[in-house]
This record gives structure tokens, C-alpha cells and sequence, in this order.
């Protein structure tokens, strides 16, 4: 048996806290705009809501889910195959055999179940070697939805255990400190060192001794009966009078108003990692109900103190530093107005042909062209995925639209 390496060293992976998804979502394709991606959703229903809004910004986006036809499903598929910047909106239902090694990114709005799901599915991502990223918003509801979904199905009591070591694996993954391939690989037996291509490794989080935060946190639930999901708690830990505030008379706690030094997303964090870290659990029987496990008390009396990520101060939609790969080609040609003319030709070429575009030749063809600058055929053969078949077929083509570009 030969088993290969796990790691794609092109993919970047990135996992930024939900605040608003869509708009963080518009956000990250404005980084890709032109290029081909897919943008995973838990629900059909998500995934429609979500196609209409993109393409009500301007994004050229389509649905895939098992709710549509198999006939709109094939031609769904076929024209993200053909056609260049094409988004696919989709659940776990696309994806298996595609054949497109140009995909630059694959994007979750919810979180998979389990690692191996997430690795197969960012896995669809930078076939072909060229740089692409794997990119996730993460989110309290996340976490209660998925632990809901796991106490709530009829699975025997053994799949139940395997599900929640799974997601228990998947959420320390996105709360990780340390570099994500390295966690990855590690999850999948093999040994990694720091990968410098992940958000972990270019924007370092920061820990701060959340301890009296987890606290109090903890205390919110405990005094209100363990009845009531994060958003309520939050509520009385920031001092908000809401209806619902008042309707319990939870404004007389002694937890009310405790918290105001941190804000509602800082709360969130904090609910997100006590959930996460298996301190809170979401009851399914009281919708999301947040209780007490054994692993609070010796926090809440002082026992043991806890260390939590620190949410990143790093303005919104503002990428992490780049790190250049080896063999990537210079970021200036891939954003040239000559890379978007030869963009045009190929998938002119494409529909002539009735071919996908990266038959006519791979992104990597085009950034070396809009790099090198060939002024020959012979030039043109130097660049890597161009034979005397291609040169000889579009060469005089390719020569002129470089001329025209000086």
C-alpha cells in the first residue's frame, strides 16, 4: 500500500469569526474576482438565499443542492466546468469527481462536520499546484447546531460517541493556536513543522487569561437555571434591559451587568470556546439551552485557571500578509489587464471548441505570458505548459495580443 502526503502546501487555510457572513463573504471574493470558486452552505435553502444575493452584488454565482433537477444540477455543473469565474453555491452534494483543476478557492459559511469532511472538500481547491485558499467564517451557532444535530439523530449510541470526537477534533481546529497544517496533518498521522501559509502562522492570535470572563460567563448560566442559549446571557452580563430581561427579572442578578468590559462579539468568543472546549453544552432539548458540564467547576472555584484566543484586531476583510510559494507567479501579472485580455481569448477559444478553458491553456500559461513578455515562438515555448502542438495552434494569436498590450 502507498499512501501519499496529505499536505497541499498551494492551499491557504484561513477560519475568521463570524461577525457578518455575507458581507465578509463578498469581501473575500472581491480578493478573487475573476476566478472560479465554491462556496459550501449546511442547507439547500442557504444555498439558494445565498446565490441570489451574490449575483445581486454582481457575482456571477450558481445553485447546487439534491433539491434541484438532475437536468439543472448537469448544466449547473457543466457551465462551472466551461466558464471562467464562475462560483458554485453548494451543499456537500457537489463536489465528488469533479474535474477542474482551476478552482482558486473554496469557501464554507457553515462548519463541516468533522476534519476529514473538510479536507476532502478544501481539497477541490488548487489542483493544478497554483496558489488557492481555503477560507471559513466560524460562529457560536455552529457549534450548539452540530452538537444539536449529533443528540438529536436516531444514530446507535457508539456512532453518537465517534460523531462528537469528530466535531470535538473539528472545533479544536478552528480554535487552534498553532499552525492548521500542522494540527491537520497531524489529525491524519503525519508530522508537519509550521507552515507560514496558513492565518495561524501570518497573523499569530494572541491569549489572554480569560478565567474571571469564564466565570461570570458560567455563573450567568447557572443563575438563570441553565434555561437560556448565549444571547440572553449576554444580555445580563452586558447590563441590556430587553423585554425578555425583564419578563424573567434577570436585571436583579447578581450577574447582571458584570461583563460590560467586554463587548457582544467578545462574549460570543467566549460562549464560542467554553462550547467548544466542552466547559458549556448546548442542551437539544431546550433549544440550545447552555448547561454546566463537569469540567466547570474547578473554574468557576478557582481551581484551574483558562487561556483564550484573543479576537483579532485586524480590520474587516483585511487579508493576512502574503506569503509568496515557490513557482508562484508574480501577483502584479496576475492582476495585469493583459492577463484579463488573454482571460477573454481562452474562454473565446473555450466556447469555440466546446472545451473547458483550462484545456486551452492553465492559469499558469496565462501569468507566465503576462511575466515573460515572449516576443517569439521560441520565447513562448519557454513558458511551462505551451509544446509545439499549443504554440503552433495558438501562438500567432497569443504574439499578437502581447504586442498589443506594449
Amino acid at each position: 500500500m502507498f499512501v501519499a502526503s496529505f499536505d497541499r502546501p498551494n492551499i491557504r487555510y484561513t477560519i475568521v469569526e463570524r461577525d457578518n457572513p455575507r458581507r465578509q463573504l463578498l469581501s473575500f471574493l472581491g480578493a478573487h474576482h475573476g476566478a472560479a470558486g465554491i462556496v459550501y452552505c449546511l442547507s439547500r435553502r442557504k444555498v439558494d438565499e445565498t446565490t441570489a444575493w451574490l449575483n445581486a452584488q454582481g457575482v456571477t454565482a450558481l445553485p447546487y443542492h439534491a433539491g434541484l433537477t438532475a437536468g439543472d444540477r448537469q448544466r449547473h455543473q457543466q457551465r462551472f466546468l466551461r466558464e471562467e469565474g464562475l462560483v458554485m453555491v453548494a451543499t456537500i452534494a457537489f463536489g465528488m469527481g469533479i474535474d477542474k483543476p482551476d478552482v482558486r478557492f473554496v469557501a464554507h459559511l457553515d462548519l463541516p462536520k468533522s476534519l476529514e469532511a473538510y479536507y476532502q472538500e478544501t481539497g477541490r481547491a488548487g489542483r493544478d499546484g497554483d496558489s488557492s485558499q481555503a477560507w471559513m467564517t466560524y460562529g457560536l451557532n455552529d457549534v450548539v447546531i452540530h452538537r444539536q444535530m449529533i443528540e438529536e439523530s436516531s444514530a446507535p449510541l457508539e456512532q453518537k460517541r465517534v460523531e462528537r470526537q469528530k466535531l470535538e477534533s473539528m472545533l479544536a481546529y478552528c480554535e487552534s493556536v498553532q499552525c492548521r497544517r500542522v494540527l491537520l496533518l497531524n489529525y491524519f498521522g503525519e508530522a508537519a513543522a509550521p507552515c507560514g501559509n496558513c492565518d495561524v502562522c501570518l497573523d499569530p492570535p494572541l491569549l489572554w487569561d480569560g478565567t474571571v470572563a469564564a466565570q461570570k460567563a458560567l455563573s450567568a448560566a447557572l443563575r438563570t437555571g441553565q434555561r437560556f442559549g448565549a444571547g440572553h446571557l449576554i444580555d445580563i452580563l452586558r447590563g441590556k434591559l430587553t423585554d425578555k430581561v425583564r419578563q424573567f427579572g434577570h436585571d436583579r442578578l447578581p450577574t447582571f451587568g458584570v461583563g460590560t468590559e467586554i463587548d457582544d462579539m467578545g462574549w460570543r468568543s467566549v460562549f464560542r470556546q467554553l462550547l467548544a472546549g466542552g466547559v458549556l453544552e448546548a442542551d437539544a432539548a431546550a433549544y440550545g439551552a447552555l448547561k454546566l458540564t463537569d469540567s466547570a467547576r474547578p473554574i468557576l472555584k478557582g481551581e484551574t485557571s483558562l487561556k483564550l484566543r484573543r479576537r483579532s484586531d485586524r480590520p474587516k476583510g483585511k487579508p493576512a500578509r502574503s506569503k509568496v510559494l515557490p513557482g508562484t507567479p508574480p501577483q502584479r501579472s496576475k492582476d495585469s489587464p493583459l492577463v484579463a485580455r488573454l482571460r477573454t481569448w481562452r474562454s473565446e477559444k473555450a466556447r469555440e471548441q466546446g472545451v473547458p478553458a483550462y484545456v486551452i491553456l492553465h492559469d499558469r500559461a496565462l501569468y507566465e505570458i503576462a511575466a515573460l513578455l515572449p516576443d517569439s515562438v521560441q520565447a513562448l515555448l519557454a513558458v511551462p505548459g505551451i509544446g509545439l502542438a499549443k504554440a503552433d495552434r495558438y501562438g500567432e494569436d497569443l504574439l499578437a495580443i502581447v504586442a498589443a498590450a506594449d
